[in-house]
């Protein structure tokens, strides 16, 4: 198997791990995350997080935030949006394996999830979305993280 196989395939493996997570936190969960899977806010206050959460949204925030101006000004290089949507599914891998949130909290992170590994696909060519609006879909993504979940000092994109 060569590189770019490799890679597709995990991709792929951490599209379903995601989604199937998801479904299962979103039917057993669908209180937490709204009827019609909206982020909602624990009560008025944002969710908690952990430190792989955190560590791991940090690194997909850095990595969009390097390549932010390009994106928005249409300069990226195809290659460019390879290698971005690469680091992002690396790094969801990383969350969904080691972040253990409360399951309405977690219902609510697997919508962020779903919309960045979206993105990610995107920006890969493996949807009908062009690469740069799934750029801006994760970047979007991001700055709801940022908006929902309790994340100190976090800044959102511009």
């Amino acid at each position: 198997m060569n590189i770019r196989n490799a890679g597709l395939l995990a991709g792929a493996l951490v599209l379903a791990l995601a989604t199937s997570k998801a479904g299962v936190a979103a039917d057993a969960h669908q209180h937490a995350a709204g009827e019609h899977g909206e982020l909602l806010l624990d009560h008025g206050h944002k969710w908690p997080t952990d430190a792989p959460l955190r560590q791991g949204m940090a690194a997909i925030r850095a990595a969009l935030a390097a390549r932010h101006d390009a994106i928005h000004q249409g300069s990226l290089a195809a290659a460019d949006f390879q290698a971005l949507a690469s680091e992002l599914e690396t790094q969801v891998a990383g969350i969904v394996a080691n972040c253990r949130l409360e399951p309405a909290a977690d219902a609510n992170l697997h919508l962020v999830i779903a919309r960045l590994l979206a993105g990610a696909a995107a920006m890969q060519g493996r949807s009908g979305t062009a690469p740069a609006a799934g750029a801006v879909q994760a970047i979007e993504a991001v700055n709801d993280y940022g908006r929902y979940f309790d994340h100190p000092g976090w800044q959102p994109l511009g």
